[in-house]
């Protein structure tokens, strides 16, 4: 499907933005089911939606459309009667309307303003009948339509954190490091601490890394991984010290970070742990990624 995106999509995102209302999703069926997720991922990524459904339309719920909304109606065959009875009563309100449509060539996608290609060669359905694989790529659409309005307008993790207050996911948006972070008995050594005496720091520390302190400012910081690779490397293990086989200048964050923006950096940094310090480098804690 990504090798059909056009200028038609970037139409619809421009729409979209130019647009002063909501995103009105509707369909039937199955592609009812996915509008109503594209209509909450819309949402939760900054963009007003709502989901209307496309038989309740006619019977009250099309006072929910407004002048100034976008409608994206989702129908694999673009012949779903419900759907097209949508298209009269979004004419006479000057709704622009955005298809998700099967059939490039149906009344949804000739009667719409811009129609994006929703094709598929057969469904996943052993008789090619269920709803299976039109539904993953309209959603995909839907999906990819959030995401590119998303980046768009310039929202940002803060944003999205104000929609997410709730659960894990709001719990990692909204908690600072200093909440979750390693403070007590952190594994500490000197520059010049031998390998054999690093070992059962690291083991005690339980952290899986020493923090290498020269006074109170730090040095670097030995990992698992520093570990390896010093024992590989060395001719004479006797001869190892901490500053042999750290990583110097390790990277920070700061106590009032979110765990989001912790997990982030570790992620980019393709590291599992993080010094936590203060605007001084004055050591607090260790955040690791599973925490």
């Amino acid at each position: 499907m990504a090798s059909r995106i056009d200028g038609s999509f970037g139409d619809a995102v421009n729409l979209i933005l130019g647009r002063d209302g909501r995103v009105v999703v509707s369909g039937m069926g199955k592609s009812g089911l996915v509008a109503r997720k594209v209509s909450a991922t819309l949402a939760s990524l900054g963009t007003p939606s709502i989901f209307v459904h496309s038989a309740d339309a006619g019977h009250g719920d099309l006072g929910m459309i407004t002048r100034g909304d976008t409608a994206v109606l989702i129908s694999a065959s673009g012949e779903t009667d419900e759907v097209l009875g949508l298209i009269p009563y979004l004419r006479t309100l000057q709704v622009p309307i955005i298809s998700i449509t099967g059939n490039m060539r149906s009344t949804l996608g000739r009667q719409s303003d811009i129609a994006l290609d929703g094709s598929i060669e057969r469904e996943a359905c052993l008789h090619n009948l269920a709803p299976t694989t039109s539904t993953i790529v309209a959603m995909a659409m839907g999906d990819a339509l959030a995401i590119a309005l998303c980046e768009a307008s310039g929202f940002q993790a803060a944003d999205f954190a104000q929609y997410h207050p709730g659960g894990k996911l709001g719990k990692r948006l909204k908690t600072p490091v200093r909440d979750a972070m390693h403070k007590a008995d952190l594994p500490i050594c000197a520059p010049d601490t031998s390998l054999k005496d690093m070992l059962p720091i690291m083991s005690d520390g339980r952290l899986g890394l020493v923090l290498v302190m020269s006074g109170q400012t730090l040095s670097g910081i030995v990992t698992d991984g520093d570990l390896r690779r010093g024992l590989e490397q060395a001719d004479e293990l006797g001869n190892l010290h901490a500053r042999d086989i750290m990583t110097p200048d390790p990277l920070t964050i700061g106590p009032d970070a979110t765990l989001y923006e912790a997990d982030t950096k570790m992620h980019d940094a393709r590291v599992t742990a993080l010094v936590v310090a203060d605007p001084a480098k004055k050591v607090l804690g260790v955040i690791q990624i599973h925490d």
